[in-house]
C-alpha cells in the first residue's frame, strides 16, 4: 500500500522546451482517489505535465512526487493512456495481445508458457473490466474508434495501477461511445485515482471531482466547477465576454456555469 499522503505532489515546476517556457510555477496536490480533468486550450502545456508525472520529461525547476516516489519509479502502479494509439490495419496484433503488452518491462527476457498463460489471464480480466473481454482474438485494427480506446484503457489498467493517467481518451470517439468511456472512467474512479487531461469543457459534467485549468501557469479547483479566472487563462476572452458557448439538449449530461465574476472560491 503507498504510505504518501497524497496521489500527485508538485510544487515550484518550471519546464522550459527549446527556449520556449512550456510550465511555469506549477503547484498542484492530487489526493488519492480523487478525479482530476485537467482542461485547457490545445497547446497550453496540459500533455507536457503528464509527461513529467511519469518521468519522460525532466523540468528545469520545482520537485515533483507520484505516489511518494520521483517521476519514473513508480512502476506499474501507474498506468497511462497516451493522446495518439493508432495501430496500422496491417500490424495484425489482437485485442489480448495488445493488453498484454502492458505488463512488458525492459529486460525481463523470454518468458515461460507458465508466465504466458498468466499474463493472458491478466489481460483477459483487465478487458472484462472495460467490457471487451468477448473480443480478446479480433485484431485491433478492426475496432471502432471507441472500442480501441477501452482496449488500451485495459492496457493501462493491466498491471492494476494505483493511478491512472489518461491523455486526451475523447479524442478519436463519437458522440455516444464518448458518454459510455466517462460512464467508465467514473467506474475506474471507485478503485484508483484518475488524471484526465482533455481540451473538452464538457468533460467537467461527467463526474470528476476536481478541475484544474493549464495554460503555461495552473489554476486548480477542488470541485467539479469552472471559475470565471480559469476560463479566461485557458480559452481566452476577457471580463465581459466568454469565449464559450455551451448548448445541451433532451439528456445530455451538462453543467451550467454561473456567471464569471461570480467565482467560487
Amino acid at each position: 500500500m503507498n504510505s504518501s499522503d497524497h496521489a500527485v505532489e508538485i510544487s515550484g515546476l518550471t519546464l522550459t522546451l527549446g527556449g520556449t517556457t512550456i510550465l511555469e510555477d506549477i503547484d498542484l496536490t492530487v489526493e488519492h482517489g480523487d478525479y482530476l480533468a485537467v482542461l485547457g486550450a490545445n497547446g497550453g502545456g496540459k500533455s507536457t505535465l503528464l509527461k513529467v508525472m511519469l518521468g519522460l520529461l525532466k523540468p528545469d525547476s520545482g520537485s515533483v512526487r507520484i505516489l511518494g516516489m520521483p517521476p519514473g519509479e513508480a512502476g506499474g502502479r501507474i498506468g497511462y493512456l497516451p493522446q495518439y494509439t493508432h495501430v496500422s490495419a496491417s500490424f495484425p496484433i489482437t485485442v489480448v495481445e495488445a493488453v498484454r503488452m502492458g505488463l512488458v518491462s525492459p529486460g525481463r527476457g523470454m518468458l515461460g508458457i507458465t508466465k504466458c498463460r498468466e499474463e493472458t489471464k491478466r489481460a483477459m480480466g483487465a478487458l472484462e473490466r472495460v467490457g471487451m473481454d468477448r473480443h480478446a482474438r479480433k485484431r485491433v485494427s478492426d475496432l471502432s474508434g471507441g472500442q480501441k480506446q477501452r482496449v488500451f484503457i485495459a492496457r493501462a489498467l493491466v498491471s492494476d495501477p494505483q493511478l491512472l493517467l489518461l491523455d486526451e481518451p475523447t479524442a478519436s470517439v463519437d458522440p455516444q461511445n464518448r458518454v459510455h468511456l466517462f460512464d467508465l472512467l467514473l467506474e475506474l474512479n471507485k478503485n484508483m485515482t484518475v488524471i484526465m487531461v482533455s481540451h473538452d469543457i464538457s468533460a467537467v459534467a461527467h463526474g470528476v471531482k476536481s478541475v484544474a485549468c493549464v495554460n503555461r501557469t495552473l489554476h486548480f479547483h477542488p470541485a467539479p466547477a469552472i471559475t470565471g479566472p480559469m476560463v479566461r487563462m485557458s480559452y481566452g476572452g476577457d471580463e465581459d465576454c466568454c469565449p464559450i458557448e455551451l448548448v445541451t439538449h433532451g439528456d445530455i449530461p451538462h453543467r451550467v456555469l454561473g456567471k464569471h465574476d461570480q467565482d467560487q472560491e
